[in-house]
């Protein structure tokens, strides 16, 4: 290997590594990866998720009020447990989304592995 390769490659792997710092330093922030989720094709079912889980959340609310408003026993049950059952419903809704925001940052790290072993092929 002559002195004029061994250049080109230090300057190579300094580029590469480089780009490979870019790539780390810009990793997207959680409301970034949040809003990620509504692109693609799992983009209008995610959609369809955030939509149900909010009036699954303001009905919870607006139930919880008028449970705590209740006079009677009885009545304060009827509010109750529907309240009770949305709002958990709401919660379980949310937490629906998040295994696809994991899934999205694995993907990533596997594109930047991907990346490299491409480079490390290369030398």
């Amino acid at each position: 290997m002559t002195d004029l390769d061994r250049r080109i490659a230090h300057l190579l792997r300094e580029e590469e590594d480089e780009l490979i710092r870019q790539w780390e330093a810009s990793e997207p922030g959680y409301v970034a990866q949040a809003m990620a989720l509504f692109r693609g094709r799992t983009g209008w079912p995610s959609m369809v998720l955030l939509v149900s889980q909010l009036i699954m959340f303001v009905a919870g609310v607006w139930m919880a009020l008028n449970f705590f408003a209740a006079d009677d026993v009885l009545e304060a049950l009827q509010w109750g447990l529907p309240a009770a059952v949305l709002l958990l419903g709401s919660l379980v809704s949310k937490m629906a989304l998040w295994p696809q925001m994991h899934i999205n940052r694995v993907m990533r790290e596997l594109k930047l592995i991907e990346y490299q072993l491409a480079a490390k092929r290369g030398d």
